[in-house]
């Protein structure tokens, strides 16, 4: 039996290998499945949650700093955890995690629905955050950049797209909300990320090696072998990469965006709420916001491909500061426009750059532990952002201090951006 178990598992090898050599090249497949938990994650668990912030305030009688770290604790899934996901996608590959995410998602959710308590819903945003941390960030990165290098800008720039698409689904929460309870949709919301994610999540596969090709589609050559090896020993050792002062300032930058991302992405609602929008609006400007994204996710992908990275991530960066900005004025309501652009552009554009800097300069194979490190530092961030901006409207009233202040550091992250040194070869990359 378990002869015939490992004909059959070889011959499905097989299969695949042939799929991927004769017709579209299966990394692409691996994006799309990618982009679509990406979307459900997005949806669900990060862009779509300030929808549920008023209907648990009217029901619970929470305050708004005790519901905004409830928030926070979502990014537990890029601090505590990310190192430990880090290790383990390099240990045991993508495949593994990004199931195990999904199931731990979609029973988080249920779990959600049926809180009594503030300290029941911290936990099931815990676990919430375990599952997250399984099926984004760390882990999807390393399975796309595994399969591509030249294309990986664009690779990259499509499948972070699937969190900009997932504001196409805010408004159907909103809705969903109104229409029946914030339980109803919970439970709708769960169900459906386990219909759609496990399916997707068998499609991945961990390296385009397994089939006998380079990333990007290559096919091996008898030379390939020894190549790898010989690049392999003179790759830039983990130790080292720590030692490396362009690392921590990417970690510092990380730190800043999701700082000021996650504050605005949860508080943007009752904010907008407050300046005379109505909730209905309110609903579809927080849908905009990862759907404008897109723009920036794919052509700062293709730029990432062609121009000098520090410098388009730079870019991103300015953009995201200048959405600010006019982000601190939007009682002037035509400013929501232009806030919009700015920064969901610059927002998308600097979640692509940040994996595709670090697969140039740092390689393949201690990656996921590099991610891992980074989206610790991004988590604190993540966490101190919105419970902060929610302490700042319990203490004074408005957020107008606070997005300010936020404006001005993301001026300082452009100019770390700029420290950055520019990679060189063979130091900071390696051919697959």
């Amino acid at each position: 039996m378990e002869l015939a178990f490992g004909e059959c598992r070889s011959d499905f090898i097989n299969n695949i290998g042939n799929f991927v050599k004769k017709k579209i090249f299966y990394g692409w497949w691996i994006v799309i499945a990618c982009f679509f938990i990406s979307l459900c994650v997005g949806s669900f668990v990060f862009f779509g949650f300030t929808a549920f912030f008023e209907p648990l305030i009217k029901e619970f009688g929470w305050s708004y700093t005790q519901l905004s770290f409830a928030f926070s604790l979502r990014g537990l899934e890029m601090g505590i955890f990310a190192p430990l996901v880090g290790f383990l996608v390099d240990r045991f590959g993508p495949r593994k995690l990004i199931l195990a995410g999904v199931v731990t998602v979609g029973l988080g959710l249920l779990m959600l629905s049926q809180v009594q308590t503030l300290g029941m819903f911290y936990g099931s945003y815990i676990l919430l955050a375990f599952g997250a941390g399984g099926c984004t960030s760390v882990v999807l990165t390393v399975v796309v950049a595994n399969w591509f290098k030249q294309n990986l800008g664009k690779a990259m720039g499509a499948m972070v797209s699937g969190f900009g698409a997932s504001g196409l689904l805010v408004p159907l929460i909103v809705r969903l909300i109104d229409a029946y309870d914030w339980r109803i949709a919970l439970i709708v919301m769960g169900i459906a990320m386990l219909v759609v994610g496990i399916p997707l999540s068998l499609m991945i596969r961990n390296s385009p090696e397994e089939y006998g090709l380079h990333p990007d589609g290559a096919p091996f050559s008898p030379s390939d072998t020894q190549e790898h090896d010989a690049i392999i020993v003179n790759l830039i050792d983990f130790e080292n990469i720590l030692k490396n002062y362009s690392f921590w300032y990417l970690n510092l930058i990380d730190f800043i965006r999701m700082l000021a991302s996650t504050a605005v992405i949860l508080h943007i609602m009752p904010y907008l709420s407050g300046v005379g929008i109505s909730r209905t609006i309110a609903g579809l400007v927080a849908g905009a916001i990862p759907l404008t994204s897109i723009i920036g996710r794919t052509c700062f992908g293709w730029f990432g491909d062609v121009m000098e990275k520090r410098k388009v991530m730079a870019a991103s960066y300015a953009l995201m500061a200048a959405g600010m900005l006019f982000f601190c004025f939007v009682q002037t309501h035509w400013l929501i426009i232009p806030f919009l652009f700015f920064f969901s552009v610059g927002f998308g554009g600097s979640m692509v750059m940040r994996g595709v800097i670090m697969r140039e300069y740092f390689g393949t194979r201690s990656l996921g532990k590099l991610l891992g490190i980074t989206l610790g530092f991004a988590s604190i961030g993540g966490i101190i952002g919105p419970t902060i901006a929610g302490w700042s409207y319990d203490i004074t009233g408005h957020y107008r201090f606070i997005w300010t202040t936020f404006f001005v550091i993301m001026v300082i992250s452009v100019g770390l951006s700029m420290k950055i040194k520019p990679a060189k070869e063979p130091m900071f990359s390696v051919k697959p």
